[in-house]
């Protein structure tokens, strides 16, 4: 594996999952593999599981880490080929990218969308200049359209906790205060369709997310009848794809509830985190006994080791 963008790069999805389960069994097996390399850890925006958990599974390897908080501690970096830097820029990319893969033997990079131009954002134009750039693999610790990394804890916590061989999962949109990506439903729908489970989609009419990622998935406008007989219940805001970055609704009954909850197959509930506790879901939830939210932060570390250890392989 050369790079880590999203599932396209891992030959067999189902092999890392095994693969990360193997690694949290045994975290320390392959501590020599790290020995005398770098990763870097490169933040655009701010950060919490992703940031210790990539760090902790590089520890894990042997690595040591190095954190770049770029609007803290580096320069406001400038995109365009040609352009006359005689405004707020102060480095290209050319040389960040160049530079840091000097001093770092992998590079993780951390962006978020503008929901202002779909097609830029849609082309991941920032983490494709630090692929183009870069001299050595590139990881994705979530971009403008993917969060690979968080969808694949999320399919190793599936395998944990199933009770049936192929389990239903449903996606299911929920209220938010904010315009949010849709980078993480996105990355979960072309993560677990390649994953032995029955998995839906529930949203509100208008936040249909790209048909690139849901071709082949059902989608149920009426969240009830999503949910009946599910066994996870995976809830999360993103704003409208069509009408793009839009708050087209913020419908209070689609937070996540017991009363929901009790429609499905005692499911369990899942999500990303953080999380606003009743606006997405309530209390009565998140706190319960089906929560995995804990287990699939915990599940972010294993998940991201898996990945190093196979660039760190190549």
């Amino acid at each position: 594996m050369k790079q880590f963008l999203s599932i396209n790069d891992v030959p067999d999805p189902s092999g890392l999952v095994q693969e990360a389960l193997a690694l949290k069994a045994d975290p320390f097996a392959f501590s020599h593999l790290g020995k005398h390399k770098t990763l870097g850890l490169v933040f655009l925006n701010p950060s919490l599981r992703t940031r210790m958990s990539t760090q902790r599974a590089a520890q894990n390897l042997g690595m040591d880490v190095m954190v770049l908080n770029m609007d803290k501690d580096g320069w406001q970096l400038e995109f365009e080929d040609g352009a006359i830097m005689n405004g707020s820029s102060q480095e290209h990319i050319k040389e960040a990218a160049a530079v840091i893969s000097q001093y770092c033997d992998v590079i993780g990079i951390r962006t978020f969308p503008s929901l202002q131009n779909r097609e830029e954002d849609y082309i991941e134009k920032i983490l494709g200049s630090f692929v183009k750039y870069a001299t050595v693999p590139v990881l994705s610790l979530e971009s403008a359209t993917l969060h690979p990394l968080q969808s694949l804890a999320d399919w190793l916590t599936i395998e944990e906790h199933k009770k049936r061989e192929v389990p239903k999962v449903v996606l299911s949109w929920a209220p938010h205060p904010r315009a949010l990506p849709q980078a993480v439903p996105n990355s979960f729908v072309q993560w677990l369709k390649a994953a032995p489970v029955e998995l839906v989609i529930t949203h509100p009419e208008g936040y249909e997310l790209s048909n690139e990622f849901t071709v082949g998935v059902p989608v149920e406008y009426d969240q009830n009848k999503a949910l009946v007989g599910a066994d996870f219940v995976y809830a999360k805001n993103w704003s409208s794809y069509n009408d793009y970055g839009k708050i087209l609704s913020t419908d209070s009954s689609w937070m996540i509830t017991e009363k929901k909850m009790a429609l499905t197959n005692q499911g369990a509930f899942m999500h990303c985190l953080p999380v606003r506790r009743n606006v997405i879901v309530a209390d009565q939830v998140l706190d319960g006994p089906n929560s995995l939210v804990i287990q699939q932060a915990e599940n972010r570390t294993y998940a991201a080791q898996a990945v190093l250890k196979r660039l760190l392989e190549k």
